[in-house]
């Protein structure tokens, strides 16, 4: 598979990632409904033999469960595949969650990280959110501690702005960022993008599908079917009239997607990889066959009047 050198690093990540937020299973606040661990260790080590080389997780996910059932899949692999995980996010006993970017925090994160996976150095390790705004210099100085110490090789960042970004830049050189990007979410191409590319940060995107309704599986029956603790019941691109909205617009993408001889999930994500400034795209997964049919984006180039059919699908969507 195509690999990408991520910012200034030496990680060569292929241009598809494995995600494993849903992995997490069930019974928190931003669940996806309940998973199968052995399903997901099934995923983990199908995605390595079709050739994925990195995995990206988070404590919080699960409140550690993510990161537990990741370290599972890894043991007794000969080859380790690249690991990113973050910290900033933690919670209480009845599972509440906050943010704290406190270096004592960060410190205690890493090593419960490091146990959970079952790995001595984090590849890249990311501060999840940058919440509270306030502390996001004292962690990235945990962070560049850590890289000091040899816990973690490289340091990125997650949903951080660009005026965020230029405040601990100079702390200690940022590897990459990791913001939401997809056909429906471009917040990014405003600014992000251009200050990346000038600074030589990675970008690693994340919900190339939109939580899987840029799949073409997605319907309203599915919606008032999924677990009463999947998260997307509260997500407002979920909730009507938008939900009706989106799903227009996805089914106008499946004739895109047709002429290609490919799926929507699959268009939307090589969409995502068409910016040069775009590392590469966290794809989540819960069944083996999933990302069978998503890897294959990574090998799919968009022509110029693929792009532009899209665009004009999308202003047309919006305009109704």
């Amino acid at each position: 598979m195509q690999t990408n050198k991520l910012g200034w690093t030496d990680l060569e990540l292929t241009t598809i990632g494995l995600g494993t937020w849903a992995m997490g299973g069930g019974g928190w606040s931003f669940a996806w409904g309940p998973q199968d661990d052995e399903e997901s260790i099934s995923t983990i080590h199908r995605a390595i033999e079709l050739g994925i080389n990195w995995i990206d997780t988070a404590p919080v996910y699960g409140l550690n469960h993510a990161e537990e059932v990741v370290g599972k899949a890894l043991k007794g692999l000969k080859e380790k595949p690249i690991i990113a995980t973050k910290c900033g996010r933690v919670w209480d006993e009845d599972g509440n969650i906050s943010g704290c970017l406190k270096k004592d925090s960060i410190h205690s994160e890493v090593e419960e990280s490091l146990g959970r996976l079952g790995i001595d150095v984090i590849d890249l390790y990311q501060i999840h959110w940058p919440i509270p705004d306030e502390d996001i210099e004292e962690a990235w100085g945990a962070i560049a501690d850590l890289i000091r110490e040899g816990k973690v090789r490289y340091g990125g960042v997650s949903n951080f702005s660009v005026e965020q970004l230029k405040r601990i830049h100079p702390i200690h050189p940022v590897a990459s960022i990791q913001p939401s990007y997809s056909i429906l979410v471009r917040d990014i191409e405003h600014e992000l993008l251009s200050f990346c590319e000038e600074n030589n940060i990675g970008v690693i995107a994340y919900s190339p599908m939109q939580k899987g309704l840029l799949t073409g599986t997605f319907t309203s029956e599915r919606m008032q079917n999924l677990p009463e603790d999947d998260h997307r019941r509260r997500d407002p691109m979920f909730q009507e009239p938008e939900l009706s909205n989106n799903l227009a617009f996805v089914e106008k993408l499946c004739s895109v997607a047709e002429k290609k001889g490919k799926t929507v999930a699959q268009l939307a994500i090589s969409w995502v990889l068409r910016r040069p400034e775009v590392t590469a795209a966290i794809v989540g997964a819960r069944h083996p066959f999933q990302i069978e049919e998503t890897v294959v984006a990574g090998e799919l180039m968009l022509s110029k009047e693929d792009i532009d059919a899209i665009d004009i699908l999308l202003n047309e969507c919006k305009s109704h």
